[in-house]
């Protein structure tokens, strides 16, 4: 356990008191818990499978005009760009619902684990 420490502000001291470590049951306790999110998030993924399809299609809409834009400046050329652009959507969507799919559930369950640490 650190020591604790001393913060001086300009109005006053302010004592910061470590907090104590976590005992081997809260620990399995914290672990059993963010495995009960990874799985709700996997079955809501699951569930969800059209509202993501959805979501991904108006992120490759969004993404694919910024990425044209930002490449290709000739006027002409950007607009046929932009025309072929919307071909290999559903290659993208498959290939998109397979990586979320497979790593959304563990990739978010991990961020809202980093919210609730508090370090």
């Amino acid at each position: 356990m650190a020591s604790s420490k001393m913060l001086t502000t300009k109005k006053e001291t302010v004592k910061i008191v470590p907090l104590p470590e976590l005992t081997s049951e809260e620990k399995l306790f914290q672990k059993q818990r963010m495995r009960d999110v990874y799985l709700l998030l996997e079955n809501l993924t699951l569930k969800e499978e059209a509202t993501i399809k959805l979501i991904i299609d108006c992120l490759y809409d969004v993404g694919i005009i910024n990425l044209i834009n930002k490449k290709i400046q000739n006027r002409p050329l950007n607009k046929l760009a932009k025309i072929m652009a919307s071909t290999p959507k559903p290659i993208f969507k498959i290939l998109a619902w397979r990586w979320v799919r497979k790593n959304l559930s563990n990739k978010v369950a991990n961020w809202l684990n980093n919210k609730v640490k508090f370090k």
